[in-house]
Protein backbone atom coordinates (compact mmCIF):
# COMPACT_ATOMS: atom_id res chain seq x y z
CA UNK A 1 0.00 0.00 0.00
CA UNK A 2 1.09 3.49 -0.88
CA UNK A 3 2.09 5.88 1.83
CA UNK A 4 -0.30 9.13 1.37
CA UNK A 5 1.15 12.18 1.19
CA UNK A 6 0.79 14.15 4.62
CA UNK A 7 -0.57 18.03 3.18
CA UNK A 8 1.45 19.22 6.55
CA UNK A 9 4.82 18.02 5.84
CA UNK A 10 7.41 20.43 3.60
CA UNK A 11 7.95 19.39 -0.03
CA UNK A 12 10.88 18.53 -1.49
CA UNK A 13 9.71 20.90 -4.50
CA UNK A 14 9.46 23.89 -2.24
CA UNK A 15 13.36 23.72 -1.57
CA UNK A 16 14.98 22.67 -4.46
CA UNK A 17 18.26 20.78 -5.24
CA UNK A 18 20.55 23.28 -4.14
CA UNK A 19 18.02 24.51 -0.95
CA UNK A 20 17.89 20.73 -0.29
CA UNK A 21 21.36 20.13 0.17
CA UNK A 22 22.26 23.00 2.48
CA UNK A 23 19.01 22.24 4.61
CA UNK A 24 20.03 18.34 4.86
CA UNK A 25 23.51 19.28 5.70
CA UNK A 26 23.70 22.16 7.76
CA UNK A 27 23.54 20.19 10.84
CA UNK A 28 26.50 18.29 10.08
CA UNK A 29 29.34 20.77 10.29
CA UNK A 30 33.11 19.19 9.11
CA UNK A 31 35.13 17.70 12.16
CA UNK A 32 38.60 16.70 10.61
CA UNK A 33 41.76 19.32 9.78
CA UNK A 34 42.04 17.52 6.82
CA UNK A 35 39.03 18.63 5.16
CA UNK A 36 40.07 21.65 3.55
CA UNK A 37 36.76 21.90 1.71
CA UNK A 38 33.25 20.57 2.38
CA UNK A 39 29.94 20.90 0.73
CA UNK A 40 29.34 23.80 -1.06
CA UNK A 41 31.70 23.46 -4.24
CA UNK A 42 32.36 21.27 -7.71
CA UNK A 43 34.40 19.42 -5.39
CA UNK A 44 35.60 18.61 -1.89
CA UNK A 45 38.94 19.00 -1.02
CA UNK A 46 40.88 17.01 1.57
CA UNK A 47 44.58 17.82 2.51
CA UNK A 48 46.78 14.56 2.88
CA UNK A 49 49.96 16.25 2.64
CA UNK A 50 52.07 17.74 -0.35
CA UNK A 51 49.19 17.45 -2.57
CA UNK A 52 45.59 18.03 -2.00
CA UNK A 53 42.61 15.60 -2.94
CA UNK A 54 39.62 16.59 -4.77
CA UNK A 55 36.36 14.34 -4.68
CA UNK A 56 33.30 14.97 -6.61
CA UNK A 57 30.21 12.53 -7.13
CA UNK A 58 27.05 12.64 -9.05
CA UNK A 59 23.86 10.00 -9.91
CA UNK A 60 22.68 9.74 -13.45
CA UNK A 61 18.99 8.53 -13.35
CA UNK A 62 17.47 6.75 -16.30
CA UNK A 63 14.21 8.43 -17.39
CA UNK A 64 15.66 12.28 -15.74
CA UNK A 65 19.56 12.52 -16.54
CA UNK A 66 19.12 10.13 -20.05
CA UNK A 67 16.87 8.17 -22.13
CA UNK A 68 18.10 5.00 -23.42
CA UNK A 69 15.60 5.46 -26.56
CA UNK A 70 18.20 7.35 -28.17
CA UNK A 71 21.66 7.23 -25.97
CA UNK A 72 23.81 4.15 -26.83
CA UNK A 73 24.95 2.18 -23.97
CA UNK A 74 29.05 3.29 -24.88
CA UNK A 75 27.77 6.70 -25.15
CA UNK A 76 26.34 6.44 -21.47
CA UNK A 77 29.03 5.14 -20.26
CA UNK A 78 31.64 7.67 -21.62
CA UNK A 79 29.26 10.46 -20.20
CA UNK A 80 29.09 9.34 -16.74
CA UNK A 81 32.54 9.58 -16.27
CA UNK A 82 32.65 12.97 -18.16
CA UNK A 83 30.34 14.84 -15.86
CA UNK A 84 32.08 13.82 -13.07
CA UNK A 85 35.78 14.51 -14.64
CA UNK A 86 34.59 18.26 -15.37
CA UNK A 87 34.04 19.12 -11.51
CA UNK A 88 37.85 18.06 -10.74
CA UNK A 89 38.95 20.01 -13.68
CA UNK A 90 36.57 23.02 -12.39
CA UNK A 91 38.86 22.82 -8.95
CA UNK A 92 41.55 23.36 -11.10
CA UNK A 93 42.98 20.25 -10.38
CA UNK A 94 43.59 16.84 -12.29
CA UNK A 95 41.36 14.16 -11.94
CA UNK A 96 42.95 10.83 -11.16
CA UNK A 97 40.62 8.12 -10.22
CA UNK A 98 36.94 7.08 -10.47
CA UNK A 99 34.91 4.51 -8.91
CA UNK A 100 31.68 3.79 -10.50
CA UNK A 101 28.35 2.56 -8.79
CA UNK A 102 25.14 0.95 -10.74
CA UNK A 103 21.94 -0.99 -10.27
CA UNK A 104 20.41 -2.23 -13.16
CA UNK A 105 17.22 -4.36 -13.63
CA UNK A 106 16.84 -7.39 -15.26
CA UNK A 107 16.10 -5.98 -18.15
CA UNK A 108 19.64 -5.01 -19.25
CA UNK A 109 21.88 -7.94 -20.74
CA UNK A 110 25.33 -9.01 -19.90
CA UNK A 111 25.99 -7.12 -23.47
CA UNK A 112 24.08 -3.90 -22.92
CA UNK A 113 26.37 -3.74 -19.79
CA UNK A 114 29.73 -4.84 -21.25
CA UNK A 115 29.00 -1.96 -23.95
CA UNK A 116 28.69 0.57 -21.24
CA UNK A 117 31.88 -0.75 -19.68
CA UNK A 118 33.26 -0.10 -22.68
CA UNK A 119 32.33 3.53 -22.88
CA UNK A 120 34.07 3.90 -19.25
CA UNK A 121 37.11 2.61 -20.36
CA UNK A 122 37.09 4.80 -23.03
CA UNK A 123 36.57 7.68 -20.85
CA UNK A 124 39.85 6.02 -18.25
CA UNK A 125 42.14 5.59 -21.39
CA UNK A 126 41.24 9.35 -22.89
CA UNK A 127 41.79 11.65 -19.33
CA UNK A 128 44.73 9.23 -17.99
CA UNK A 129 42.50 8.22 -15.00
CA UNK A 130 41.78 4.40 -13.23
CA UNK A 131 39.27 2.79 -12.20
CA UNK A 132 39.31 1.63 -8.59
CA UNK A 133 36.04 0.50 -7.56
CA UNK A 134 32.02 0.69 -7.42
CA UNK A 135 29.57 -1.68 -6.72
CA UNK A 136 26.93 -3.53 -8.79
CA UNK A 137 23.05 -3.97 -7.51
CA UNK A 138 19.71 -5.15 -8.26
CA UNK A 139 16.90 -2.55 -9.22
CA UNK A 140 13.04 -3.53 -9.53
CA UNK A 141 12.93 -0.47 -12.68
CA UNK A 142 15.59 1.26 -15.10
CA UNK A 143 19.25 1.86 -14.13
CA UNK A 144 21.01 4.43 -12.15
CA UNK A 145 24.39 5.39 -12.14
CA UNK A 146 27.13 6.83 -9.35
CA UNK A 147 30.16 7.84 -10.08
CA UNK A 148 33.18 9.38 -7.92
CA UNK A 149 36.08 11.07 -9.38
CA UNK A 150 38.87 11.45 -7.54
CA UNK A 151 41.63 14.41 -8.01
CA UNK A 152 44.97 16.04 -7.00
CA UNK A 153 46.33 19.59 -6.85
CA UNK A 154 48.66 21.97 -5.00
CA UNK A 155 46.92 23.53 -2.56
CA UNK A 156 48.33 26.86 -3.96
CA UNK A 157 46.91 26.10 -7.56
CA UNK A 158 43.33 24.87 -6.09
CA UNK A 159 40.05 27.21 -7.43
CA UNK A 160 36.88 27.64 -5.69
CA UNK A 161 33.15 29.56 -6.43
CA UNK A 162 34.12 32.13 -3.62
CA UNK A 163 37.16 33.83 -4.86
CA UNK A 164 35.42 36.19 -7.39
CA UNK A 165 36.60 39.75 -7.13
CA UNK A 166 34.82 43.27 -8.05
CA UNK A 167 36.70 44.36 -11.32
CA UNK A 168 37.58 41.02 -12.44
CA UNK A 169 36.95 39.88 -15.92
CA UNK A 170 34.16 36.67 -16.60
CA UNK A 171 35.35 33.96 -19.45
CA UNK A 172 34.56 31.04 -20.54
CA UNK A 173 35.29 28.38 -22.28
CA UNK A 174 34.42 27.05 -25.82
CA UNK A 175 30.78 27.81 -26.94
CA UNK A 176 27.69 27.28 -26.10
CA UNK A 177 23.94 25.87 -26.05
CA UNK A 178 24.88 23.40 -28.39
CA UNK A 179 24.13 20.19 -25.61
CA UNK A 180 20.63 21.25 -25.16
CA UNK A 181 19.98 21.82 -29.12
CA UNK A 182 21.41 17.74 -29.60
CA UNK A 183 19.08 16.74 -26.91
CA UNK A 184 15.87 18.87 -28.51
CA UNK A 185 16.84 16.99 -31.97
CA UNK A 186 17.27 13.45 -30.40
CA UNK A 187 13.68 14.34 -28.49
CA UNK A 188 12.33 15.36 -31.63
CA UNK A 189 13.88 12.23 -33.61
CA UNK A 190 12.45 9.60 -30.92
CA UNK A 191 9.00 10.43 -31.11
CA UNK A 192 8.84 10.55 -34.96
CA UNK A 193 10.00 7.47 -34.52
CA UNK A 194 7.74 6.12 -32.09
CA UNK A 195 4.82 7.38 -34.04
CA UNK A 196 6.58 5.87 -37.49
CA UNK A 197 9.30 2.84 -36.55
CA UNK A 198 10.28 3.31 -40.12
CA UNK A 199 11.35 6.68 -40.18
CA UNK A 200 14.91 6.69 -41.13
CA UNK A 201 16.46 10.41 -40.11
CA UNK A 202 19.18 12.18 -41.56
CA UNK A 203 21.28 14.12 -38.32
CA UNK A 204 24.35 15.21 -40.61
CA UNK A 205 23.69 18.12 -40.23
CA UNK A 206 23.26 17.79 -36.41
CA UNK A 207 26.36 16.02 -35.89
CA UNK A 208 28.19 18.49 -34.20
CA UNK A 209 24.63 19.64 -31.81
CA UNK A 210 24.33 15.68 -31.05
CA UNK A 211 27.91 15.26 -29.83
CA UNK A 212 27.97 18.04 -27.41
CA UNK A 213 25.00 15.74 -25.79
CA UNK A 214 25.90 12.28 -26.08
CA UNK A 215 29.43 12.43 -25.69
CA UNK A 216 30.61 15.92 -23.87
CA UNK A 217 34.25 16.21 -22.98
CA UNK A 218 35.85 17.68 -19.84
CA UNK A 219 37.97 20.73 -20.58
CA UNK A 220 40.76 19.29 -18.61
CA UNK A 221 43.04 21.19 -21.01
CA UNK A 222 41.84 24.86 -19.92
CA UNK A 223 43.41 24.39 -16.19
CA UNK A 224 46.73 22.62 -18.24
CA UNK A 225 46.43 26.29 -20.54
CA UNK A 226 45.92 28.70 -18.14
CA UNK A 227 48.96 27.31 -15.86
CA UNK A 228 50.83 27.79 -19.56
CA UNK A 229 49.60 31.34 -19.32
CA UNK A 230 50.54 32.14 -16.02
CA UNK A 231 46.85 32.89 -15.30
CA UNK A 232 45.29 31.42 -11.62
CA UNK A 233 41.08 32.21 -11.97
CA UNK A 234 39.49 33.74 -9.13
CA UNK A 235 37.16 31.90 -8.62
CA UNK A 236 35.86 28.19 -11.27
CA UNK A 237 32.97 26.21 -11.68
CA UNK A 238 31.98 23.98 -14.78
CA UNK A 239 28.83 24.57 -16.73
CA UNK A 240 26.37 21.76 -16.30
CA UNK A 241 22.69 23.64 -15.31
CA UNK A 242 22.97 26.65 -17.68
CA UNK A 243 25.85 29.66 -18.01
CA UNK A 244 23.09 32.31 -15.68
CA UNK A 245 22.70 29.53 -12.87
CA UNK A 246 26.48 28.99 -13.11
CA UNK A 247 27.00 32.77 -12.86
CA UNK A 248 24.30 33.21 -9.97
CA UNK A 249 26.73 30.58 -8.16
CA UNK A 250 30.12 32.26 -8.39
CA UNK A 251 28.25 35.75 -7.80
CA UNK A 252 26.40 34.36 -4.00
CA UNK A 253 29.09 32.00 -2.64
CA UNK A 254 31.78 35.37 -3.96
CA UNK A 255 29.82 38.37 -2.56
CA UNK A 256 29.65 40.24 -5.85
CA UNK A 257 27.37 41.28 -8.92
CA UNK A 258 28.12 40.82 -12.50
CA UNK A 259 27.48 42.21 -16.13
CA UNK A 260 27.25 39.51 -18.94
CA UNK A 261 27.31 40.77 -22.23
CA UNK A 262 24.95 39.51 -24.69
CA UNK A 263 26.80 39.98 -27.47
CA UNK A 264 30.22 38.32 -26.20
CA UNK A 265 28.64 34.73 -25.34
CA UNK A 266 30.25 32.30 -27.83
CA UNK A 267 27.85 30.49 -29.91
CA UNK A 268 28.02 27.56 -32.69
CA UNK A 269 26.81 28.93 -36.21
CA UNK A 270 25.36 25.32 -36.07
CA UNK A 271 23.59 26.12 -32.76
CA UNK A 272 22.51 29.22 -34.22
CA UNK A 273 20.70 27.72 -37.24
CA UNK A 274 19.20 25.11 -35.21
CA UNK A 275 17.83 27.75 -32.94
CA UNK A 276 16.02 29.32 -36.06
CA UNK A 277 14.98 26.10 -36.84
CA UNK A 278 13.26 25.58 -33.55
CA UNK A 279 12.00 29.36 -32.86
CA UNK A 280 14.39 29.57 -30.07
CA UNK A 281 16.45 32.34 -29.00
CA UNK A 282 20.40 31.37 -28.78
CA UNK A 283 20.55 33.83 -25.90
CA UNK A 284 18.17 32.30 -24.00
CA UNK A 285 19.17 28.75 -24.93
CA UNK A 286 22.59 29.38 -23.88
CA UNK A 287 21.89 30.74 -21.03
CA UNK A 288 19.49 28.20 -19.45
CA UNK A 289 20.42 25.17 -21.95
CA UNK A 290 23.25 23.45 -19.52
CA UNK A 291 25.16 20.30 -20.17
CA UNK A 292 27.79 22.48 -21.89
CA UNK A 293 30.73 20.97 -19.31
CA UNK A 294 32.86 24.55 -19.99
CA UNK A 295 34.95 25.96 -17.54
CA UNK A 296 32.75 29.47 -16.63
CA UNK A 297 35.81 31.57 -14.47
CA UNK A 298 36.99 34.76 -13.59
CA UNK A 299 40.49 36.21 -13.40
CA UNK A 300 42.24 39.68 -12.13
CA UNK A 301 42.09 42.77 -15.19
CA UNK A 302 45.92 42.47 -14.75
CA UNK A 303 45.56 39.18 -17.03
CA UNK A 304 43.08 40.37 -19.18
CA UNK A 305 46.47 40.14 -21.93
CA UNK A 306 47.29 36.66 -21.60
CA UNK A 307 43.91 35.38 -22.43
CA UNK A 308 42.51 37.87 -25.02
CA UNK A 309 42.63 36.72 -28.55
CA UNK A 310 42.82 33.28 -27.24
CA UNK A 311 40.58 31.02 -29.72
CA UNK A 312 40.04 28.48 -26.42
CA UNK A 313 38.66 31.51 -24.13
CA UNK A 314 35.76 34.49 -24.53
CA UNK A 315 36.00 37.54 -21.87
CA UNK A 316 31.89 38.00 -21.72
CA UNK A 317 31.35 40.39 -18.84
CA UNK A 318 32.65 41.46 -15.65
CA UNK A 319 32.13 41.18 -11.90
CA UNK A 320 31.04 44.28 -9.88
CA UNK A 321 29.56 44.87 -6.38
CA UNK A 322 27.14 42.72 -4.52
CA UNK A 323 24.68 45.83 -4.20
CA UNK A 324 25.09 45.95 -8.40
CA UNK A 325 22.88 43.19 -8.90
CA UNK A 326 23.53 40.24 -12.10
CA UNK A 327 22.85 41.60 -15.09
CA UNK A 328 23.00 41.03 -18.48
CA UNK A 329 23.40 43.69 -21.07
CA UNK A 330 22.17 42.99 -24.30
CA UNK A 331 22.86 43.68 -27.80
CA UNK A 332 20.56 46.93 -27.77
CA UNK A 333 22.32 48.25 -24.67
CA UNK A 334 19.83 46.95 -22.20
CA UNK A 335 20.25 45.72 -18.80
CA UNK A 336 18.00 42.82 -17.69
CA UNK A 337 18.49 40.71 -14.27
CA UNK A 338 20.08 37.54 -14.88
CA UNK A 339 17.91 34.22 -13.94
CA UNK A 340 18.61 30.94 -13.46
CA UNK A 341 16.01 29.26 -15.70
CA UNK A 342 18.36 26.36 -16.28
CA UNK A 343 18.08 22.09 -14.98
CA UNK A 344 16.63 21.95 -11.33
CA UNK A 345 16.59 18.38 -9.93
CA UNK A 346 13.06 18.62 -8.74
Amino acid sequence: MLEEKNPSLNSIENLGEFGLIDHLTKAIPTQLKSTEKGIGDDAAVIDLGKKQTVISTDMLVEGIHFHLGYMPMKHLGYKSVIVNLSDICAMNATPTHITVSISVSSRFSIEALEEFYAGIALACKTYNVDLVGGDTVASTKGMTISVTAVGAAEKKNLVYRDGAKEGDLLVVSGDLGAAFLGFQILERERQVFEANPQHQPDLDQYTYLIERQLKPEARKDIPELLAALEVKPTSMIDISDGLASEIKHLCKQSKVGCRLYEDKIPLDPAMISTCEEFSLDSTTVALSGGEDYELLFTISQDDYDKVKGNPNLTIIGHMGGVADGEYLVTRSGEAIKLKAQGWTAF
